[in-house]
């Protein structure tokens, strides 16, 4: 009987160290998620919470993506989306500004590090602007129950203005402080996973709060613990199914010459995946559909009408418990699948690389006719990936309409976007990275006998 690989997981000194790193900082992460931002009146968050209908606000979106940093509201109350609306932004403008695209292209190593050190810098402002947004929309619902969410007068004059400064310097200080942290993950734990774990911790950390917030409901506890988990079953096997999706296309490559003899052409097969972009675009939409909101925060109090109009209206529709706010998460969804694959798809560049290699697909010419012909595959490919990412995206708000209210709050995490595809993907993802180290470290399956 064969060994498995993973039972040598502990015994490498060097993966043991990765996953140690990786747990110690996730731990510090989810303690600095309780530390208080000065200035913040904790009862009035938590009689916001219990407010009837809050769960599927706004308010309760923000939890849920935060890991229930909102309730405490803590300093990373707003996790390290800055950082992710920050890298959109510079990922949009690549394709627009020839320079960039040339700079990428031309050294991509140090356009690399380029990116990663705008996107730090451009995720400064991006904080504070998104701090200053959030602390407008709590207040919009503390004004609901007549009370207000700070000890003080908030805004930048007269006695205000040390406080104000505080408490957004602290919110700030929190998100740099949880990207950081993801950055030491990806370098010192587990590679190129950092934020994905951040996230994924918050998300998880939520799972016994939306528990006990299904079984609250006595008379509908077992049969709704059973319908979300049979939905749960179901909805991880079509997850798995489909992003475990390929299509082959073959590809010719020439015979080497050894010695005096030339081997025979090698027919091979170039593995495509219906979802190149995993949950990516799930944060990403996330990130964009929170902003207006956010920036509408801004201006709910203002004296001029019609914008104090335009900026409700804008934060009613964004809010996360409206039908709009659910048709334009599945389109941004699936505009950001095919945008994101097509990013990932042209820097790989598998037409010149190919063609260095001197292999070609059967019936089409090497070099740029090759990268367009994959590049038509991958988008026809990639177009039942982005429908299926879209659905499962809104599947909350459409079971929403069928359960009760007492159980939307577990349901949202038991059979949302959030809930699942970026849970799944960041699991599937860290399996792999993990299998492939143990690999790299010689503990293989073939290589190991029983």
């Amino acid at each position: 009987m064969k060994r498995s690989p993973w039972r040598y997981l502990w015994k490498s000194e060097d993966i043991r160290r990765k996953l140690l790193i990786t747990f110690l900082i996730l731990a510090i992460y989810r303690l600095a998620a309780h530390v208080p931002v000065p200035g913040v009146d904790r009862e009035v968050i938590r009689n916001i919470v219990q407010t009837p209908g809050a769960a599927g606000t706004l308010f309760g979106l923000l939890d849920l993506l935060s890991g229930g940093t909102i309730t405490n509201f803590s300093i990373l109350a707003m996790g390290v989306y800055p950082y992710i609306t920050a890298q959109i932004v510079l990922q949009l403008l690549v394709p627009i500004i020839p320079a960039l695209e040339r700079k990428l292209k031309e050294n991509p190593r140090e356009g690399q590090r380029w990116m990663e050190k705008w996107t730090i810098i451009l995720a400064v402002p991006m904080a504070f602007l998104s701090a200053i947004g959030q602390i407008n929309i709590f207040n919009q619902y503390a004004r609901n129950i007549g009370a207000s969410i700070l000890t003080y007068q908030f805004g930048f004059t007269g006695d205000g203005l040390l406080p104000t400064l505080t408490t957004l310097f602290s919110m700030m200080a929190g998100t740099m402080f949880g990207i950081w942290l993801g950055q030491l993950i990806s370098e010192y734990g587990i590679p190129n996973q950092g934020l994905s774990l951040i996230i994924f911790a918050g998300i998880v950390s939520r799972i016994p709060a939306n528990l006990i917030s299904l079984w609250s409901d006595r008379q509908n506890a077992w049969w709704m613990t059973l319908l979300i988990l049979v939905i749960l079953v179901l909805v991880i096997f079509a997850i798995v199914f489909v992003q475990q999706g390929r299509r082959n296309v073959p590809v010719l490559f020439p015979g080497r010459r050894v010695g005096n003899r030339m081997s025979m052409p090698v027919r091979s097969n170039l593995p495509l995946m219906v979802n190149m972009a995993g949950m990516i675009p799930l944060i990403f939409a996330q990130s964009i559909l929170l902003l207006p909101a956010l920036v509408a925060g801004l201006f709910l109090n203002v004296q001029t009408e019609w914008v104090r109009n335009l900026a409700t209206g804008i934060y009613h529709t964004f809010s996360g418990n409206s039908g709009w706010y659910a048709l334009f998460y599945f389109l941004m969804v699936v505009l950001f699948t095919f945008f994101y694959t097509d990013v990932l798809f042209t820097q790989q560049n598998y037409g010149e690389a190919l063609k260095r290699q001197g292999a070609q697909i059967p019936g089409v010419l090497r070099g740029e006719p090759t990268q367009k012909y994959l590049t038509r595959v991958q988008r026809r490919i990639t177009l039942p990936g982005a429908l299926f990412l879209g659905l499962v995206a809104v599947l909350p708000y459409i079971l929403n309409v069928f359960l009760p209210t007492s159980a939307r709050q577990a349901g949202l995490f038991l059979v949302s976007s959030a809930g699942l595809l970026i849970v799944v993907g960041v699991v599937r993802d860290t399996f792999t990275i993990i299998e492939t180290e143990l690999k790299l470290h010689g503990y293989e399956e073939r290589l190991i006998k029983g």
